[in-house]
């Protein structure tokens, strides 16, 4: 099942369980956000108007995109203008699409967990770490001009 959604001016095709970036929303409550439908697709190929749809989004990250060098130039006039542009995002994982008395969830993602932190024993002592080598200064060769100055002389 998938649906067609508006947001920010722009429209996406969207399915359970899909992270879209989308232009900076306000965030509704607890981070949930719903979408304007504009169309709905079925498992058994039915389609249908977004009137009685609903998409429910669960807000993931914000950030800002990759930086967009914009260059005016006018040629002959000495006109050199650079500037650049990053793009506030909400990246919105979609949760759930309902339509027609039927609901598709998207699976739950595990969560993750901390990795468990090395602790020392305050009763072992601690090893004698070798003593780092110096580094010795590399004879420098003689430079290529004068040795090609001495075979053109010969």
């Amino acid at each position: 099942m998938y649906a067609v959604i508006r947001a920010g001016g722009k429209q996406y095709r969207v399915a359970p369980g899909d992270v879209i970036r989308i232009e900076k929303t306000g965030t509704g409550t607890d981070g949930q956000v719903e979408f304007p439908v504009l169309a709905v697709s079925g498992e058994e190929g039915q389609i249908g108007s977004g009137s009685d749809a609903r998409v429910v989004g669960q807000v993931v990250d914000e950030g800002r995109g990759a930086k967009i060098l914009v260059f005016h130039y006018k040629r002959k006039k000495q006109y050199k203008k650079l500037r650049g542009h990053r793009q506030d995002f909400t990246a919105v994982r979609i949760s759930e699409i309902a339509f027609g008395g039927q609901s598709f969830k998207a699976p739950d993602l595990p969560k993750q967990e901390a990795k468990p932190q090395k602790v020392k024993a305050a009763t072992e002592e601690p090893e004698e770490q070798p003593k780092p080598k110096k580094a010795t200064a590399k004879k420098k060769s003689a430079p290529k001009k004068a040795a090609k100055k001495a075979s053109k002389k010969k």
